[in-house]
């Protein structure tokens, strides 16, 4: 083990770690961006799906806040510091210069949902009042948080990978790797503090089996919460090619649970979940496209 993680997972850790994490990176401005863009038809063609759900996930982030707050009532203080503090001001400036970029290649702004709490999180707040339940609730907060922000890493350096070869170099490195760069220290913030709670705190092995069963029921990609959404997902997928190595893109989304929840099932390269989750969106946005492909034929006729 790495032994530069083991002195954040303490509560004092965890907390210079989330103060480091602001005063380091504070939210991009707009202002800084460069949004000169060669070919708006070509990026628009090409990555337009991709902005437009990146731009409504990193936007979504004021719902999000109020999702924590139901989900986590009694939330320490270092959570709520992080995610109200940190993680949502630098997550809502992505949101802006994203759409800023669809703007751009012409694109209108994507609707997000600012105020929805699902009946799930509702459900889970409620539960976390039970003795011993809201270490479990927390776990499974911080491991949703760690497989969100290794899917924003995976995908915002394709993108920029992709623009790059495009020659749109100007939005690839004055927006998108900027916003890649503050991604990781959201994962690190989430895994260490996942990590805390399992082997610093110490949750029972009850606790463990009750997030391995509820991880195995809940678990959804980033930003889906419904039919449309996932195929919405699975558009994304398709554009940055995330489908043609879909067991590696599986195994980077699942790495903090896998060394937590599903250790000692030695040889699991992935939880079956989390694969199950990638093939379904990517399928449901093969039989839309197929759809559409069919209606437009019909059309024609």
């Amino acid at each position: 083990m790495n032994p530069d993680r083991r002195i954040y997972r303490d509560p004092a850790g965890l907390r210079r770690f989330a103060e480091g994490l602001g005063h380091d990176h504070p939210p991009l401005s707009l202002g800084a961006a460069d949004l000169t863009i060669h070919d708006p038809d070509q990026l628009r063609n090409r990555y337009g799906d991709v902005f437009g759900y990146l731009s409504r996930v990193e936007l979504e982030v004021e719902r999000n806040v109020l999702e924590l707050r139901t989900l986590l009532p009694e939330a320490s203080e270092t959570d709520r510091f992080f995610f109200e503090e940190v993680w949502s001001p630098q997550e809502l400036q992505h949101g802006v210069l994203l759409d800023a970029v669809q703007h751009a290649i012409g694109m209108p702004s994507t609707q997000a949902d600012l105020r929805t709490v699902s009946v799930k999180i509702r459900v889970a707040g409620a539960l976390s009042h039970l003795p011993g339940v809201a270490e479990v609730i927390r776990l499974l907060y911080h491991l949703t948080g760690a497989a969100t922000e290794r899917a924003a890493v995976v995908a915002y350096s394709r993108l920029v990978e992709g623009l790059r070869a495009m020659g749109e170099r100007a939005i690839a490195d004055t927006v998108i790797a900027p916003i890649r760069r503050q991604e990781p220290g959201h994962f690190a913030f989430y895994r260490l503090s996942a990590e805390a709670l399992v082997r610093e705190q110490g949750l029972s092995d009850w606790q463990l089996q009750l997030a391995r069963v509820l991880r195995r029921r809940s678990f959804d990609l980033v930003g889906v919460n419904n039919d449309r959404q996932r195929a919405d997902f699975g558009d994304v997928a398709r554009a940055l090619a995330l489908d043609q190595d879909r067991v590696d893109i599986a195994q980077q989304l699942s790495l903090v649970e896998r060394e937590l929840l599903w250790s000692e099932q030695q040889g699991m390269r992935v939880p079956s979940y989390v694969l199950r989750a990638l093939d379904e969106a990517i399928s449901l946005s093969a039989e839309r496209r197929a759809g559409h492909a069919r209606t437009d034929v019909e059309l024609r006729a």
